[in-house]
């Protein structure tokens, strides 16, 4: 079979295929026959790696993993003994994050665990986009304590139209709230499409100086600074960011916290993160089943095209998701 390869940190340029056996499933194991795959700006972030100090945990020189890709969905193709929620022939998605990120490749062999049925009525590229991206969006809606975004709340959406963004945009009108995206010209067409009700050009107005104050403020890649971030928030309001390079994520881990003890303003990075998580998983089922929640694809790839793809993303171009076809 043909899987995504790398075996050093670098530009998509460094990613080949290879021709690897397709893996036998073992006790509690399950064989996926891949569909579709999505690329998400974690796989480029790991990629180069971003921020630099992941290497301490990803590898110091190189990459240990040397497989790619985490979202899948497909055809189950054989199952291991023990296992008793899958036979071949069913249809399912998952999160490989966990299993070890070899979502970039024809066959996926992983935990039963990792693997969930697709949602009813979604397409097997439509459902490869979930996995990652919008349990992200929707556990951005929600501190570690349990607070979450609350019915009338307005709520600034910082990078609503890349990977993550336009399921925040559709998940947070789903709760009821008044939601301001922020994108670049070009695409704020498409965040409006996604129900925002206002779009602000980050090409033209910095989002913390408008003079609107908000509720809750979810940042893609920590792009606004603390400190006007501070300012945009109301009493009691939350900043919550998803990422970002090494002087953003340490001031979200560091500076964050702190500010957050001598104000009733919470401002931090998503670290109660939960790859894959069951009850969030059945929530995205339920929006999705109740019409509230619509995958965006905007371009797709086969695999032999993998580094355009993941070029594409990293260029900042995409709108929505960028899907791998098999």
């Amino acid at each position: 079979m043909k899987e995504a390869f790398r075996d050093r940190y670098g530009s998509p340029d460094v990613v080949e295929l290879r021709d690897v056996p397709v893996p036998v499933p073992a006790e509690g194991e399950v064989l996926l026959r891949v569909r579709a795959a999505s690329v998400n700006r974690a796989d480029l972030d790991g990629l180069k790696p971003k921020p630099s100090f992941v290497r301490l945990f990803l590898g110091l020189r190189a990459p240990r993993n040397h497989s790619m890709g985490g979202d899948v969905a497909g055809v189950v193709e054989s199952v291991g003994p023990g296992v008793t929620r899958f036979k071949p022939g069913d249809q399912v998605f998952a999160d490989t994050f966990v299993p070890g990120q070899s979502g970039f490749a024809e066959y996926v062999c992983a935990s039963e665990k990792a693997f969930e049925p697709m949602p009813a009525g979604l397409s097997f590229e439509e459902a490869a986009t979930l996995p990652h991206s919008a349990v992200l969006a929707l556990q951005a809606m929600r501190l570690r304590k349990g607070r979450t975004v609350q019915p009338g709340d307005k709520v600034l959406i910082v990078g609503a139209s890349g990977n993550v963004g336009p399921f925040a945009v559709q998940i947070a009108k789903s709760m009821g709230v008044e939601v301001t995206g922020v994108a670049s010209t070009a695409k704020m067409d498409m965040v409006r499409s996604l129900g925002a009700d206002h779009v602000l050009d980050y090409t033209k107005v910095d989002p913390t100086r408008t003079g609107e104050r908000y509720d809750w403020i979810v940042d893609m890649d920590s792009y606004l600074s603390l400190f006007g971030v501070r300012r945009a928030l109301r009493p009691n309001g939350a900043y919550v960011t998803l990422g970002g390079g090494n002087r953003t994520i340490f001031a979200a881990l560091l500076l964050g916290p702190l500010m957050s003890l001598f104000s009733d303003k919470w401002t931090g990075l998503l670290l109660w993160w939960k790859p894959w998580h069951a009850p969030d998983v059945k929530a995205l089922k339920e929006l999705i089943a109740a019409g509230k929640l619509k995958p965006v694809i905007d371009r797709r790839y086969p695999l032999s095209e993998i580094v355009q793809a993941l070029r594409y993303v990293d260029e900042g171009r995409a709108r929505g998701k960028v899907v791998i076809t098999f």
